[in-house]
């Protein structure tokens, strides 16, 4: 039978990582209908569809080449230990994986939890970490509420994700440990490709690029007199030289640049001290460099 060129992405149906990866894809290009309720949908503009399954099935369909690629997150690849390569971190749906114990009980060290039960959704990452640090402990594997285990005495602390630590703290917890960091990831099957398919995730790569530079980054404009030009292009963590353009009054300047998000704040201070005034920031929707 003719290989098909049809590119297919796993994504999850529903949870933390599904708003993100269909804004994500509507951002760089890919044009479908409503998602919700369905299990394919076929993107209009490329030979693309997406499947949504589970998050626990992503890592085996990509592995297994039911799907080309797929969005899931690093501690379900990780704990399912799928053979796929990242191709990308996502930037977006981090969080930890963390050992948690009761606040007032003894356990004050991952050692004195020798010997005890830790209920968790991740038995063979926990049991790994465990394992290389020469600790035994017995694992209790649960699917949800993992945080209610040791109110329940089905084990002695639990080891479970962990974003702001708010369930933890709503159920008497606290971290002892970090053994996992996690976010969306864009993994890709090591199942042979055809060409059709290599090149359009090539393309895809770069719109991706592209909307992760982009959110990381802000476009910059300022006047400054012409003689302050040179102190402040020092001053500006550019991607490349910045524009300048002239202004009515002939000393003036207007000078136009991008800049990393995370840096703006650290030197707008020294851009105004500089001689910059008028200064704007403004947010940028994609960026091909």
């Amino acid at each position: 039978m003719e290989p098909t060129s049809t590119l297919r992405i796993a994504i999850q149906k529903s949870g933390r990582l599904t708003e993100k990866t269909i804004q994500l894809l509507e951002n760089i290009g890919l044009a479908f209908d409503g998602y919700k309720d369905r299990l394919i949908v076929p993107i209009r503009n490329f030979d693309v569809e997406l499947l949504l399954i589970r998050d626990d099935d992503i890592p085996e369909y990509v592995q297994d080449g039911v799907c080309d690629l797929g969005f899931v997150g690093a501690n379900v690849t990780a704990e399912r230990g799928a053979d796929v390569s990242v191709l990308r971190d996502m930037s977006y749906g981090r969080c930890r994986l963390s050992l948690a114990v009761p606040k007032n009980g003894p356990f004050r060290t991952v050692e004195d939890l020798r010997g005890k039960r830790i209920a968790t959704s991740y038995p063979n990452l926990t049991r790994r970490w465990f394992a290389e640090r020469g600790i035994e402990v017995s694992t209790i594997q649960i699917s949800g509420a993992v945080e209610i285990a040791p109110r329940l005495d089905v084990a002695d602390a639990i080891c479970d994700l962990v974003s702001t630590g708010g369930t933890l703290k709503q159920n008497g917890l606290v971290e002892l440990e970090t053994i996992f960091r996690s976010e969306a990831q864009l993994v890709r099957t090591n199942k042979p490709l055809n060409e059709a398919k290599r090149a359009l995730i090539d393309k895809l790569l770069v719109r991706m690029e592209g909307r992760q530079l982009a959110e990381r980054s802000r476009y910059i404009l300022m006047n400054a007199p012409k003689s302050a030009l040179p102190g402040i292009t020092a001053l500006i963590p550019s991607l490349k030289s910045p524009t300048v353009l002239p202004l009515a009054d002939p000393d003036l300047i207007a000078i136009h640049s991008v800049i990393p998000i995370d840096r703006f704040w650290e030197v707008m201070e020294d851009l105004k001290a500089a001689g910059a005034s008028g200064i704007v920031i403004l947010p940028i929707e994609n960026m091909i460099v």
